[in-house]
Formats: C-alpha cells, structure tokens, sequence
C-alpha cells in the first residue's frame, strides 16, 4: 500500500517544510512576543524587588488557570474547526466557534468575580507569606479586568489559526507587546513631567489591562472587515442542536479535563516551590519566563502540526496525515536537543537582567541546566499531545497520559523532595520533570499503534 511505501511517503511530505513554517512561524512569532510581554513584566517588577516578583508570580497563577481552561475548551473545538476546515465546512467552523466563545466568556467572568471578591483566599492557597499575599492582592484587583477581553481574544485566535490565518492574531499581540512596554514604563516606576506617580505592582497590572483591551479590539473589528471565515453573525455563531452539542463534548470534554488538570498541577508545582521559600519562588517564576524564550517554538510546532494534521484528516487525506506524523516525530526532538542548548547561554546573563540576589540567580541557574536536559522529551511530548493526539480526536488517551503521570508520580515525587526530603530547588524540578521520559514512552507506543488518528466531523 502506499503508506507504507517510500516513494508513496515521499510524495505526501513534498513542501513538508514550506507548509509546517507557513503556519508555525507567526505562531511562533506571536508568542514569542507574548512571552517578551510576561517578561518584560517580570524584569520591570523584578527591580522592585523579590517580593514583588513574587507577588506578580502568584498573581498571575489565577490568569494560568482561566488561561488552561480557556485554551482546553478552544483547544478541544479547534479539532472539530481544523477538520471542518478541511473539508470546506464553514457553518461547522462557525458553530463550533460560537460554542467555544459562549463557554470560554462565561467563564472569564467566573474568574474575574472571584479574583476581585476572593484574592486573599486565592493567594493563600499557594503561599503563607503575608508580605508577598498584600502585594498579590493588589495586583490581582487590579489585573481582573483584563480577564474577560483576554479569553475573548485568544478564542479568536484559536479559531483563526484552525483555519489558518495566523497574521491577525501575530499582529496584535506585536501591538500588545509594545503597550504593555510603555504603560509599564510610566504606571510601574510613574512619570514626574507626566504627573503619573508610582504604581508599583498595580501599574503592571494596569498597563496589561490596557494592552489587552486594545489587542481585542483589534482582533474583533479587523476579522469582522475582512469576513474571516470562524466570524459570522450571532444567529449562525450560536445556532447549534443538542445532537452537535453532544458530540463536541465526547471529544473536547476530555481536553477541557486534561487542560483543567495539567493547570492544577503547574499551579500545585508553583505552591511546592512557594513553600521551598521565596527565594525558591522567585528562581522558579524567573526560569519559567526565560524559558519560554525558546520554547515558544515548540509552542508554535505543536500548534502547526494540529493544523495541518486536522486538515488533512478532514480532508480524508489520511495516509498523508500519518506520513507527516512520522517526520513530526523526528524532526521535534531533534530540534529540541538543539534549541535546548541556547538555554546555558541565556542563563549566564541573568545577573544583567534581574535585580535580585546571587543567591536566586545561582538557583535559577541550575535550573534552567535540568530544563535543557529534558528538552527534546518535552519537544516530542508537545508534538504528541497537543498536535497529534488532539488533532485526529484522539482525545481520552492524551488526557490520560497528560496529566496521568503528574498526578501519580511526579507531584507526589516533588512533595516528598520539599517536606520530606528538603532537597534544593533543582533536584525538586527533576522530580517534577520525572513525568516526561513516561509520557515520551506512552507516546510511541500511541503513534506506532495508529489508533490516535479518527476523523471526528463524520
């Protein structure tokens, strides 16, 4: 048969590069100005001090979770739009639009009614230290407003890249990245000839309420002036039946579970490293945002190959779709191993541009050495769960092996090195990266079954 011939392989995969980087590189673009926006608010907050990194590092954990749940839903929908975009189904895209929007809305304002009536409950719930918690909640009052414009935006994004048009949500996060820079410039430190005082924390927290307002405002007219294909009048968005309903739940329900879990526990990673000390913390919050740097291009990847891999299945192109899936598997990896390294580089000019302790940035940096090592396992666990999993419907299996070894061996691992054990920071973060070499193991064995590939708008 052809899929198991060479030639037959060869022929799917002609301008294999050409379509993966079309796609991936404004993705990766687009959150890697996201991340440049995360971290320019660590460093602007950093010269504050520990404490503040802190307090914007707890704060931003109630965002994390409203940000899991948000992408689960739209990632669990993206599935069905990716494969209606293959087969030319545009009521289907729309429709599966409309119930990501209604769901993810409704439940930013759950977040944000909590983060503004609750926060010292919330903030609590990851750090006993009263000084970082006042600073938190703060932060937290003020950064809840921007909750509700946020999940409305990137569901549209979501829905854009499905259908690839990856442009818009690229530049508007440009546009973010840029006022988020100016306001947090002149509401972090103030602005004397300006009249603005200082606002510390809270000016972060205004300054990305603004970005994020202006970025959904962006986002909804130019895609309405330019008739993208997801954006439609309310009657068309919200015009699904039960039987629909029913069966976007079956494959995007487990998704919503998985994102919900897997946030759960990188929120009970964070309390594990909030209890090791704030000296911990503050390392841990500083690697996590270095990191991104690189790897928002695993990010980018994995959002691509669910693309692509979606449209090719709704297409009925099957036999490409596992041929892109095999070159997926090892050219991931590979560039792990590779984009991993530039992590020591990056850890060495820590010092330059954090205003914290030796101490933190020597923590920090060992760290950061644990990651690289586990980088090319993260890479391929990426591309499995999130590209190929996901996009052919197989979503049960990637929930289980997404969060089934992070409940049941790397948390645990990690309570034990922080109570028990009282272990430094880094071999904390090996037990807590225990999971990956498993998941990496599940993952082959899953593609080489062929049973994660299904064709879901059937």
């Amino acid at each position: 048969m052809i899929q198991n011939s060479p030639a037959g392989k060869n022929s799917y995969l002609t301008g294999f590069y050409k379509i993966l980087f079309s796609i991936a590189l404004p993705i990766i673009l687009q959150n890697l100005l996201q991340t440049f926006v995360n971290m320019m608010d660590t460093i602007m907050v950093g010269r504050l001090g520990a404490t503040e990194i802190a307090a914007v590092g707890l704060g931003n954990q109630i965002f994390f979770m409203l940000a899991m749940v948000t992408f689960g839903v739209s990632s669990g929908c993206s599935i069905f739009i990716a494969q209606f975009w293959g087969a030319q189904d545009f009521k289907g895209i729309r429709k599966t639009f409309g119930i990501m929007l209604l769901v993810c809305t409704t439940v930013s304002f759950v977040f944000m009614v909590f983060a503004l009536t609750i926060p010292e409950k919330l903030l609590g719930l990851y750090s006993d230290d009263e000084a970082v918690i006042r600073e938190g909640t703060r932060y937290l009052k003020a950064v809840a407003f921007s909750y509700p414009v946020m999940s409305i935006s990137f569901t549209c994004q979501m829905a854009f890249r499905s259908t690839e048009r990856v442009v818009l949500p690229m530049v508007t996060t440009g546009i973010s990245f840029v006022l988020n820079i100016i306001f947090n410039s002149l509401l972090i430190f103030g602005c004397e000839p300006l009249g603005i005082p200082k606002f510390g924390v809270v000016g972060a927290a205004i300054a990305t309420v603004i970005a994020r307002s202006v970025e959904f405002l962006i986002t909804i007219f130019w895609s309405r002036a330019k008739k993208y294909e997801a954006i439609s009048n309310l009657s068309e968005l919200f015009c699904f039946d039960r039987t629909f309903i029913f069966k976007l739940l079956k494959v995007a329900t487990p998704v919503l579970l998985s994102e919900t879990l897997w946030g759960l526990g990188i929120t009970t990673q964070n309390s594990i490293f909030s209890h090791a000390g704030t000296d911990s913390f503050a390392a841990f919050s500083i690697m996590n945002t270095v990191s991104q740097l690189t790897w928002v291009f695993f990010i980018g990847m994995g959002s691509a190959s669910s693309v692509i891999l979606g449209k090719k299945i709704g297409a009925g192109e099957e036999d490409a779709a596992r041929a892109y899936t095999h070159r997926f598997c090892w050219f991931l990896p590979l560039m792990g191993a590779i984009i991993g390294l530039f992590l020591f580089p990056i850890s060495r000019l820590l010092p330059f541009i954090f205003n914290v302790s030796p101490h933190i940035i020597a923590i920090t940096q060992s760290m950061m050495y644990v990651l690289m090592c586990m980088y090319p396992s993260r890479a391929f666990n990426m591309l499995i769960i999130v590209g190929v999993c996901r996009s052919g419907g197989d979503t049960v299996f990637a929930s289980i092996i997404d969060n089934g070894w992070m409940w049941i061996l790397a948390i645990p691992l990690g309570l034990l090195a922080t109570f028990v054990w009282h272990c430094p920071a880094w071999l904390i973060l090996v037990c807590l990266e225990s999971e990956q070499l498993l998941k990496t193991v599940c993952g082959i064995w899953r593609v080489r079954s062929g049973k994660w590939l299904h064709n879901v708008t059937k």
